[in-house]
């Protein structure tokens, strides 16, 4: 089963407010940066593998992309070519491709194995435990079947039409769902989900950490943060 780390990829001018909120979101350490230019970094949970990571951008907006972890990132790239995708680069290691949609992933080789432990604030334990791909209609049947199959988890179809999902082996860090958008556009998006066991106090918590919320649902609420991509909080049991 392959393991799915998220990547807030993000401006210079972005990047440092970014990490230090969602290290405050999480609970999490932010690791020393590393990369070419010092580029790359993680947010390390108290116990467990990591799962989120945060990258600073030398040109283009806000954005999430997905690291999938396979055994061999060249013969997986060929298998997702044959699934629709289109690789992008091959880099040291890596492969970027896009998904049928446009979503922007990579394979890799290197995952983590132990799924953290949810969060424990005062309000109640909260994790980002979910990547939403927001998929526009004429994408939505080839999107979700490339996931279904390139992951190997199990389709499950929701009595909402606006959202289906992957089974999550219980060893794995994040979900994934498919929210169907009501207009067209270009590509394939995907923004960040946690569940909460009290969403309005998960809610307060975050407004003091500088976010604010944009629409709230029966079951989620769309928050902005200080920086980056908006991200949703929902009713799901951590």
């Amino acid at each position: 089963m392959p393991w799915l780390t998220a990547f807030l990829d993000l401006p210079a001018d972005e990047h440092a407010e970014a990490s230090a909120f969602w290290a405050a979101v999480t609970g999490y350490a932010v690791s020393p940066a590393r990369g070419a230019s010092d580029e790359l970094s993680t947010l390390l949970p108290p116990e467990g593998d990591p799962y989120l990571k945060l990258q600073r951008l030398r040109e283009g907006g806000s954005r999430l992309h997905l690291d999938v972890t396979v055994p061999d990132p060249e013969q997986a790239a060929s298998r997702a070519e044959g699934l629709g995708a289109s690789v992008v680069s091959r880099e040291d290691g890596y492969v970027v491709l896009t998904s049928p949609g446009g979503f922007v992933f990579c394979l890799v080789a290197e995952g983590g194995e132990r799924r953290p432990r949810p969060a424990a604030w005062p309000g109640g334990p909260s994790a980002v435990d979910q990547v939403c791909l927001d998929v526009p209609p004429a994408a939505y049947v080839r999107e979700t079947e490339f996931w279904t199959a390139l992951t190997g988890w199990a389709f499950e179809a929701h009595e909402d039409p606006q959202f289906d999902s992957l089974a999550r082996p219980a060893s794995a860090p994040l979900r994934i769902l498919f929210q169907r958008l009501e207009d067209e556009q270009d590509r394939v998006g995907a923004h960040l989900d946690l569940s909460s066991a009290d969403r309005a106090a998960e809610t307060a918590r975050h407004e003091a950490l500088g976010a604010q919320v944009t629409s709230v649902h029966e079951e989620w609420t769309v928050m902005r943060p200080p920086a980056g991509i908006p991200y949703c909080i929902t009713d799901r049991t951590p």
